[in-house]
């Protein structure tokens, strides 16, 4: 039934979660899977050690971003590997996960996306939103929600 199957990630326990369950699924139906990780842009950071602060050149940053994401999506492969499916990962930088989603999802003609739902309630749910809810609201692609 499903031949490609995406997951977002974003490395949390609730994440991977969702991550196995995709790769349970994957096996079952003989689908390809994809990992995804979004991360936020942001404006470059000072750093300080002290009270002095310090510049990062933006190469560094650039570097150390790239060695965070690869861990991250490594983490997450293995985890996959480990519940019998191969995975491709990549990572893409955007302000709003649920469009960065849904995007990979129609470039890669997705017919599934697992994705872990944090459970936000009240006030920060009211202020801060939940991406999986965005999701649901704005693609026409299946959303198997794990919690």
């Amino acid at each position: 039934m499903y031949k490609t199957i995406l997951v977002p990630t974003d490395g949390s326990d609730l994440s991977n979660e969702a991550v196995k369950e995709a790769a349970k699924l994957a096996v079952f139906h003989g689908a390809s899977l994809h990992i995804l990780h979004v991360r936020a842009q942001h404006d470059r950071p000072l750093y300080s050690d002290g009270s002095a602060i310090r510049y990062v050149p933006k190469k560094t940053e650039k570097e150390q971003e790239q060695t965070a994401e690869a861990a991250l999506l490594a983490k997450a492969a293995k985890l996959a590997l480990k519940h019998g499916a191969k995975s491709e990962t990549q990572f893409v930088t955007n302000n709003s996960p649920y469009e960065a989603i849904i995007k990979s999802a129609k470039k890669l003609g997705v017919d599934l996306i697992v994705m872990a739902s944090h459970g936000r309630r009240g006030l920060s749910a009211m202020l801060l939103g939940s991406e999986t809810q965005k999701l649901l609201t704005h693609t026409k692609i299946p959303v198997l929600v794990v919690r």
